[in-house]
């Protein structure tokens, strides 16, 4: 069920900046604090501050350092780490962040227009079958987009660039900045099941003169956490896409890219 108490929810704030005094690391404390004053509960993961491995290893799938007896079979094994209660205790810890949240806000600097190598490894380990995705055991039921298993939960993504603002537009030289998340927005959040918020993004953010005005803005959206619409991305069970995964020829013939798997 979506959360709409916008005075008493959890929110999972996931975090990637190597430098606690920049711009991002300035953002994050105060928006936290912002969120703690208006009467949220507020998990965090500060992965450069948690030293994150960013690396899967077999030790996730629950291997034994040197067990070199078989082959690492990671979809596989991780997901048996997950169901028997054999994963490392910072994924664990991790996840039971994630189960606890109404929304989890995703912060980051975009680099080379994706998201920094210890955050990506973050969702590489965190997001196993089993937990993230799957098929359920008892009923079969393929557990994604409207099925995921995180359905209710709300993503919002705030990041900072340095393009400038026209570049992320429609006709920017940069893509238009939902279909540049669009791996992360679609293929991450709305997959799993939540619902994905517009991002907040900052451009030209190593000119920024005006911080406060930043802030602010910032607080404004952290207020709308749940009462802002989010990207109407196609349901996979209802009729508009095949068994392949593929549109339905009668959905917006002719057209194609990303901008097809949005019902506007």
């Amino acid at each position: 069920m979506q959360h709409t108490d916008t005075t008493a929810s959890t929110v999972h704030w996931l975090s990637a900046h190597p430098e606690p005094s920049s711009l991002n690391g300035c953002l994050r404390r105060d928006a936290i604090a912002h969120l703690r004053r208006i009467g949220h509960t507020v998990l965090e993961s500060d992965l450069y501050a948690m030293e994150w491995d960013p690396v899967v290893r077999a030790r996730d799938g629950g291997q034994d350092p040197g067990d070199e007896q078989r082959p690492f079979r990671v979809s596989t094994d991780t997901r048996d780490a997950y169901i028997s209660g054999n994963q490392p205790a910072e994924i664990v810890a991790e996840q039971a962040k994630l189960q606890a949240a109404d929304a989890i806000v995703v912060q980051f600097p975009l680099w080379w227009y994706g998201m920094p190598a210890i955050l990506k490894g973050w969702f590489d380990r965190v997001f196993v079958s089993g937990f993230a995705f799957g098929t359920d055991p008892c009923t079969g039921r393929r557990l994604r987009f409207e099925q995921g298993p995180f359905v209710g939960k709300r993503a919002l993504v705030v990041t900072t660039l340095g393009d400038r603002p026209h570049a992320i537009g429609p006709r920017g030289k940069s893509g238009e900045l939902n279909e540049l998340l669009f791996g992360l927005l679609h293929g991450t959040f709305a997959y799993t099941g939540m619902s994905v918020l517009h991002p907040w993004a900052l451009p030209s953010a190593d000119r920024i003169t005006d911080y406060e005005r930043v802030r602010d803005d910032l607080r404004r959206r952290l207020d709308r956490l749940y009462t802002d619409e989010t990207i109407p991305y196609r349901p996979q069970f209802t009729g508009d896409y095949t068994p392949e995964w593929e549109l339905q020829p009668h959905v917006r013939p002719g057209e194609r890219g990303v901008r097809v798997h949005t019902e506007n």
